[in-house]
Protein backbone atom coordinates (compact mmCIF):
# COMPACT_ATOMS: atom_id res chain seq x y z
CA UNK A 1 0.00 0.00 0.00
CA UNK A 2 1.34 3.41 -1.00
CA UNK A 3 1.02 6.43 1.25
CA UNK A 4 0.96 9.70 -0.64
CA UNK A 5 2.01 12.83 1.20
CA UNK A 6 1.30 16.20 -0.33
CA UNK A 7 4.23 18.43 -1.23
CA UNK A 8 2.74 21.14 0.98
CA UNK A 9 2.71 18.80 3.98
CA UNK A 10 6.32 17.78 3.33
CA UNK A 11 7.33 21.45 3.09
CA UNK A 12 5.48 22.26 6.34
CA UNK A 13 7.18 19.39 8.18
CA UNK A 14 10.63 20.26 6.81
CA UNK A 15 10.26 23.92 7.83
CA UNK A 16 8.98 22.85 11.24
CA UNK A 17 11.88 20.42 11.71
CA UNK A 18 14.47 23.02 10.72
CA UNK A 19 12.97 25.53 13.12
CA UNK A 20 12.85 22.97 15.91
CA UNK A 21 16.65 23.02 15.68
CA UNK A 22 16.52 26.85 15.77
CA UNK A 23 14.32 26.72 18.89
CA UNK A 24 16.72 24.32 20.59
CA UNK A 25 19.77 26.46 19.78
CA UNK A 26 18.11 29.79 20.63
CA UNK A 27 19.17 29.61 24.28
CA UNK A 28 22.83 29.37 23.29
CA UNK A 29 22.92 32.20 20.74
CA UNK A 30 20.34 34.83 21.73
CA UNK A 31 21.48 37.84 23.80
CA UNK A 32 20.37 38.06 27.47
CA UNK A 33 17.67 40.69 26.78
CA UNK A 34 15.60 38.01 24.99
CA UNK A 35 15.27 36.12 28.28
CA UNK A 36 14.14 39.00 30.50
CA UNK A 37 10.51 37.82 30.68
CA UNK A 38 11.57 34.18 30.89
CA UNK A 39 13.72 34.92 33.95
CA UNK A 40 10.79 36.65 35.68
CA UNK A 41 8.55 33.66 34.94
CA UNK A 42 11.04 31.01 36.07
CA UNK A 43 12.55 32.59 39.17
CA UNK A 44 9.52 34.60 40.40
CA UNK A 45 11.86 36.90 42.32
CA UNK A 46 9.02 39.09 43.62
CA UNK A 47 6.59 36.24 44.46
CA UNK A 48 4.03 37.29 41.84
CA UNK A 49 2.54 33.83 41.36
CA UNK A 50 -1.25 33.93 41.47
CA UNK A 51 -4.55 33.52 39.63
CA UNK A 52 -4.97 36.93 38.02
CA UNK A 53 -2.72 38.79 35.60
CA UNK A 54 -0.36 37.66 32.86
CA UNK A 55 2.78 37.25 34.96
CA UNK A 56 1.10 35.60 38.00
CA UNK A 57 -0.83 33.11 35.86
CA UNK A 58 2.13 32.34 33.60
CA UNK A 59 4.37 31.73 36.61
CA UNK A 60 1.66 29.45 38.03
CA UNK A 61 1.35 27.58 34.71
CA UNK A 62 5.07 26.88 34.45
CA UNK A 63 5.22 25.79 38.08
CA UNK A 64 2.20 23.47 37.93
CA UNK A 65 3.34 21.86 34.65
CA UNK A 66 6.88 21.47 35.95
CA UNK A 67 8.31 23.25 32.91
CA UNK A 68 10.03 25.86 35.10
CA UNK A 69 12.37 23.17 36.40
CA UNK A 70 13.61 22.16 32.93
CA UNK A 71 16.51 23.68 30.95
CA UNK A 72 15.40 26.20 28.33
CA UNK A 73 16.48 24.03 25.34
CA UNK A 74 14.29 21.20 26.69
CA UNK A 75 11.37 23.62 27.13
CA UNK A 76 11.88 24.61 23.47
CA UNK A 77 11.69 20.96 22.40
CA UNK A 78 8.35 20.66 24.22
CA UNK A 79 6.70 23.99 23.41
CA UNK A 80 7.60 24.41 19.74
CA UNK A 81 6.09 21.08 18.55
CA UNK A 82 2.89 21.85 20.47
CA UNK A 83 2.51 25.18 18.63
CA UNK A 84 3.36 23.60 15.29
CA UNK A 85 0.70 20.95 15.95
CA UNK A 86 -1.80 23.76 16.59
CA UNK A 87 -0.98 25.22 13.16
CA UNK A 88 -1.22 21.72 11.66
CA UNK A 89 -4.74 21.36 13.09
CA UNK A 90 -5.71 24.68 11.52
CA UNK A 91 -4.48 23.33 8.21
CA UNK A 92 -1.72 23.34 5.60
CA UNK A 93 -2.56 25.15 2.34
CA UNK A 94 -1.97 23.26 -0.91
CA UNK A 95 0.63 25.68 -2.23
CA UNK A 96 2.67 25.91 0.96
CA UNK A 97 5.75 24.46 -0.77
CA UNK A 98 5.87 27.29 -3.32
CA UNK A 99 8.23 30.15 -2.59
CA UNK A 100 6.24 33.39 -2.80
CA UNK A 101 5.66 36.47 -0.66
CA UNK A 102 2.66 35.09 1.25
CA UNK A 103 4.38 31.79 2.06
CA UNK A 104 7.58 33.67 2.89
CA UNK A 105 5.65 35.61 5.53
CA UNK A 106 4.39 32.33 7.00
CA UNK A 107 7.87 30.75 6.89
CA UNK A 108 9.34 33.73 8.72
CA UNK A 109 6.45 33.63 11.19
CA UNK A 110 7.30 30.02 12.07
CA UNK A 111 10.95 31.03 12.45
CA UNK A 112 9.93 33.77 14.88
CA UNK A 113 7.83 31.27 16.85
CA UNK A 114 11.05 29.28 17.28
CA UNK A 115 12.88 32.40 18.47
CA UNK A 116 10.31 34.03 20.76
CA UNK A 117 8.56 30.97 22.19
CA UNK A 118 11.59 28.73 22.65
CA UNK A 119 11.59 29.70 26.33
CA UNK A 120 9.05 30.28 29.12
CA UNK A 121 6.74 32.86 27.59
CA UNK A 122 3.35 34.50 27.99
CA UNK A 123 3.00 34.18 24.21
CA UNK A 124 2.91 30.39 24.51
CA UNK A 125 -0.30 30.66 26.53
CA UNK A 126 -1.75 33.36 24.25
CA UNK A 127 -1.04 31.26 21.14
CA UNK A 128 -2.83 28.22 22.57
CA UNK A 129 -5.74 30.29 23.86
CA UNK A 130 -6.34 31.96 20.48
CA UNK A 131 -6.24 28.72 18.48
CA UNK A 132 -9.75 27.47 19.49
CA UNK A 133 -11.28 30.70 18.14
CA UNK A 134 -9.69 29.95 14.76
CA UNK A 135 -10.90 26.35 14.84
CA UNK A 136 -14.43 27.53 15.67
CA UNK A 137 -14.47 29.74 12.58
CA UNK A 138 -12.75 27.18 10.36
CA UNK A 139 -14.93 24.17 11.20
CA UNK A 140 -18.20 26.17 11.50
CA UNK A 141 -19.52 23.61 13.93
CA UNK A 142 -21.88 26.21 15.36
CA UNK A 143 -23.98 28.94 13.78
CA UNK A 144 -22.23 32.19 12.94
CA UNK A 145 -23.97 34.06 15.78
CA UNK A 146 -23.02 31.40 18.34
CA UNK A 147 -19.42 31.33 17.05
CA UNK A 148 -19.14 35.10 17.47
CA UNK A 149 -20.64 35.02 20.97
CA UNK A 150 -18.32 32.21 22.12
CA UNK A 151 -15.30 34.03 20.65
CA UNK A 152 -16.25 37.33 22.31
CA UNK A 153 -16.69 35.55 25.63
CA UNK A 154 -13.25 33.94 25.28
CA UNK A 155 -11.61 37.29 24.44
CA UNK A 156 -13.30 39.11 27.33
CA UNK A 157 -12.41 36.28 29.74
CA UNK A 158 -8.79 36.40 28.58
CA UNK A 159 -8.83 40.16 29.10
CA UNK A 160 -10.34 39.86 32.57
CA UNK A 161 -7.93 37.18 33.79
CA UNK A 162 -4.77 37.54 31.76
CA UNK A 163 -4.20 40.50 29.44
CA UNK A 164 -6.62 43.41 29.98
CA UNK A 165 -6.26 44.89 26.51
CA UNK A 166 -7.84 41.77 24.97
CA UNK A 167 -11.14 42.89 26.52
CA UNK A 168 -10.98 45.99 24.28
CA UNK A 169 -10.81 43.91 21.09
CA UNK A 170 -14.55 42.97 20.97
CA UNK A 171 -15.52 46.63 21.56
CA UNK A 172 -13.30 47.94 18.76
CA UNK A 173 -14.21 45.04 16.46
CA UNK A 174 -17.91 45.60 17.11
CA UNK A 175 -17.60 49.30 16.31
CA UNK A 176 -15.68 48.54 13.11
CA UNK A 177 -18.34 46.01 12.14
CA UNK A 178 -21.10 48.62 12.44
CA UNK A 179 -19.07 51.28 10.63
CA UNK A 180 -18.41 48.87 7.75
CA UNK A 181 -22.11 48.97 6.82
CA UNK A 182 -21.79 52.63 5.80
CA UNK A 183 -20.92 53.19 2.15
CA UNK A 184 -17.62 55.06 2.18
CA UNK A 185 -15.44 55.60 -0.87
CA UNK A 186 -12.61 53.55 0.64
CA UNK A 187 -14.43 51.33 3.11
CA UNK A 188 -11.38 49.33 4.24
CA UNK A 189 -9.21 52.28 5.25
CA UNK A 190 -12.18 54.19 6.69
CA UNK A 191 -13.23 51.22 8.82
CA UNK A 192 -9.72 50.97 10.31
CA UNK A 193 -9.63 54.76 10.82
CA UNK A 194 -12.85 54.65 12.84
CA UNK A 195 -11.46 51.68 14.77
CA UNK A 196 -8.58 53.95 15.80
CA UNK A 197 -11.07 56.64 16.81
CA UNK A 198 -12.95 54.12 18.96
CA UNK A 199 -9.67 53.25 20.71
CA UNK A 200 -9.03 56.97 21.20
CA UNK A 201 -12.44 57.58 22.79
CA UNK A 202 -12.06 54.51 25.00
CA UNK A 203 -8.77 55.96 26.21
CA UNK A 204 -10.40 59.36 26.81
CA UNK A 205 -13.13 57.69 28.86
CA UNK A 206 -10.51 55.85 30.89
CA UNK A 207 -8.62 59.13 31.36
CA UNK A 208 -11.72 60.86 32.72
CA UNK A 209 -12.27 58.05 35.24
CA UNK A 210 -8.65 57.34 36.22
CA UNK A 211 -6.81 60.56 35.40
CA UNK A 212 -4.40 58.88 32.95
CA UNK A 213 -4.80 57.70 29.35
CA UNK A 214 -4.14 54.18 28.06
CA UNK A 215 -0.74 54.79 26.47
CA UNK A 216 0.29 56.92 29.45
CA UNK A 217 -0.12 54.00 31.89
CA UNK A 218 1.36 51.40 29.53
CA UNK A 219 3.86 52.43 26.84
CA UNK A 220 4.96 55.68 28.48
CA UNK A 221 5.44 54.03 31.88
CA UNK A 222 7.38 51.06 30.45
CA UNK A 223 9.67 53.23 28.34
CA UNK A 224 10.37 55.72 31.11
CA UNK A 225 12.16 53.02 33.10
CA UNK A 226 14.52 52.04 30.28
CA UNK A 227 15.02 55.21 28.26
CA UNK A 228 18.81 55.07 28.77
CA UNK A 229 19.23 51.30 28.54
CA UNK A 230 21.16 49.53 25.78
CA UNK A 231 18.04 47.91 24.30
CA UNK A 232 16.04 51.12 24.02
CA UNK A 233 16.87 51.72 20.35
CA UNK A 234 13.52 50.40 19.07
CA UNK A 235 11.31 52.20 21.61
CA UNK A 236 8.13 53.77 20.24
CA UNK A 237 8.31 57.45 21.13
CA UNK A 238 5.39 59.58 19.87
CA UNK A 239 6.15 63.22 18.97
CA UNK A 240 3.83 64.45 21.76
CA UNK A 241 3.53 63.26 25.35
CA UNK A 242 0.23 61.42 25.94
CA UNK A 243 -0.73 63.48 28.99
CA UNK A 244 -3.30 65.56 27.07
CA UNK A 245 -6.26 64.46 24.95
CA UNK A 246 -4.58 65.58 21.73
CA UNK A 247 -1.25 64.06 22.80
CA UNK A 248 -3.00 60.73 23.40
CA UNK A 249 -4.68 60.97 19.99
CA UNK A 250 -1.32 61.51 18.29
CA UNK A 251 0.23 58.69 20.37
CA UNK A 252 -2.45 56.17 19.31
CA UNK A 253 -2.22 56.95 15.60
CA UNK A 254 1.58 57.18 15.71
CA UNK A 255 1.78 53.87 17.60
CA UNK A 256 -0.54 52.13 15.14
CA UNK A 257 1.52 53.12 12.11
CA UNK A 258 4.81 52.43 13.89
CA UNK A 259 3.92 48.82 14.76
CA UNK A 260 1.99 48.00 11.56
CA UNK A 261 3.63 50.13 8.85
CA UNK A 262 6.97 50.87 10.53
CA UNK A 263 8.56 52.87 7.72
CA UNK A 264 10.02 55.22 10.32
CA UNK A 265 11.92 52.21 11.68
CA UNK A 266 14.21 52.23 8.64
CA UNK A 267 16.46 54.52 10.66
CA UNK A 268 17.62 51.33 12.43
CA UNK A 269 19.57 50.32 9.33
CA UNK A 270 22.42 48.99 11.50
CA UNK A 271 20.08 46.59 13.34
CA UNK A 272 19.33 43.81 10.82
CA UNK A 273 16.80 42.09 13.09
CA UNK A 274 14.72 45.30 13.22
CA UNK A 275 14.95 45.79 9.44
CA UNK A 276 13.81 42.19 8.93
CA UNK A 277 10.79 42.82 11.16
CA UNK A 278 9.97 46.02 9.27
CA UNK A 279 9.97 44.24 5.89
CA UNK A 280 7.94 41.32 7.27
CA UNK A 281 5.46 43.66 8.96
CA UNK A 282 4.89 45.93 5.93
CA UNK A 283 4.32 42.98 3.58
CA UNK A 284 2.07 41.27 6.13
CA UNK A 285 -0.04 44.37 6.69
CA UNK A 286 -0.46 44.99 2.96
CA UNK A 287 -1.55 41.42 2.20
CA UNK A 288 -3.98 41.37 5.12
CA UNK A 289 -5.39 44.75 4.08
CA UNK A 290 -6.09 43.43 0.55
CA UNK A 291 -7.80 40.33 1.92
CA UNK A 292 -9.79 42.36 4.44
CA UNK A 293 -11.00 44.58 1.58
CA UNK A 294 -12.13 41.54 -0.42
CA UNK A 295 -14.06 40.12 2.54
CA UNK A 296 -15.77 43.48 3.12
CA UNK A 297 -17.02 43.48 -0.47
CA UNK A 298 -18.60 40.03 0.00
CA UNK A 299 -19.42 40.24 3.67
CA UNK A 300 -22.16 37.62 3.74
CA UNK A 301 -20.14 35.03 1.85
CA UNK A 302 -17.04 35.67 3.97
CA UNK A 303 -18.80 36.35 7.28
CA UNK A 304 -16.63 33.97 9.34
CA UNK A 305 -13.44 35.24 7.73
CA UNK A 306 -14.56 38.84 8.14
CA UNK A 307 -15.08 38.29 11.85
CA UNK A 308 -11.46 37.08 12.13
CA UNK A 309 -10.27 40.16 10.22
CA UNK A 310 -12.17 42.48 12.57
CA UNK A 311 -10.56 40.75 15.56
CA UNK A 312 -7.12 40.84 13.93
CA UNK A 313 -7.19 44.51 12.95
CA UNK A 314 -8.63 45.41 16.35
CA UNK A 315 -5.59 43.72 17.87
CA UNK A 316 -3.34 45.76 15.58
CA UNK A 317 -5.09 48.92 16.76
CA UNK A 318 -4.70 47.92 20.40
CA UNK A 319 -1.01 47.33 19.74
CA UNK A 320 -0.76 50.95 18.65
CA UNK A 321 -1.95 51.98 22.09
CA UNK A 322 0.08 49.71 24.36
CA UNK A 323 3.25 48.50 22.62
CA UNK A 324 6.43 50.05 24.10
CA UNK A 325 8.85 49.01 21.30
CA UNK A 326 9.15 47.13 18.02
CA UNK A 327 10.56 44.03 19.71
CA UNK A 328 7.52 43.69 21.97
CA UNK A 329 5.24 44.36 18.98
CA UNK A 330 6.62 41.45 16.97
CA UNK A 331 6.67 39.12 19.99
CA UNK A 332 3.01 39.84 20.70
CA UNK A 333 2.12 39.32 17.03
CA UNK A 334 3.68 35.88 17.24
CA UNK A 335 1.39 35.22 20.21
CA UNK A 336 -1.64 35.70 17.95
CA UNK A 337 -0.01 34.05 14.92
CA UNK A 338 -2.92 31.58 14.49
CA UNK A 339 -5.10 34.59 13.58
CA UNK A 340 -2.51 35.79 11.06
CA UNK A 341 -2.04 32.30 9.62
CA UNK A 342 -5.77 31.80 9.11
CA UNK A 343 -6.20 35.27 7.58
CA UNK A 344 -3.36 34.67 5.10
CA UNK A 345 -4.82 31.37 3.86
CA UNK A 346 -8.54 31.82 4.48
CA UNK A 347 -9.42 31.12 0.83
CA UNK A 348 -7.80 27.67 1.02
CA UNK A 349 -9.49 26.84 4.33
CA UNK A 350 -12.86 27.76 2.84
CA UNK A 351 -12.28 25.44 -0.15
CA UNK A 352 -11.13 22.68 2.19
CA UNK A 353 -14.39 22.97 4.14
CA UNK A 354 -16.45 22.77 0.95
Amino acid sequence: MQFLIKKSTVAFLLIASANLVVAFLAYFVLPPKFFFDAAIIIYDKYSEIGYHGSYPLTILFYKVTGLRYLPFPVIALIQFPILIYALFKIGIPDSFEKVNVKNGIAYLGIFMIAIFISMPSKEFITFLYITPIILLCKTRRYSFQKTVLISIFLLVLFGALYRPYFALIPIIAGGMYLISFINFKNKTVTTIFYGLLIAFFLSLSYGILKGEYFSEVSRELANKERVSSADANSMITPPLKPDTWYGEGVAIFYGFFTVNLPINGLKHILSPQIILFIIWQILLFYILLVRFSKCLKQRQYYRYELFIFFVLFSFFIVQGVFEPDLGSAIRHKIGIFPLIYFALYHEYFRKELQ
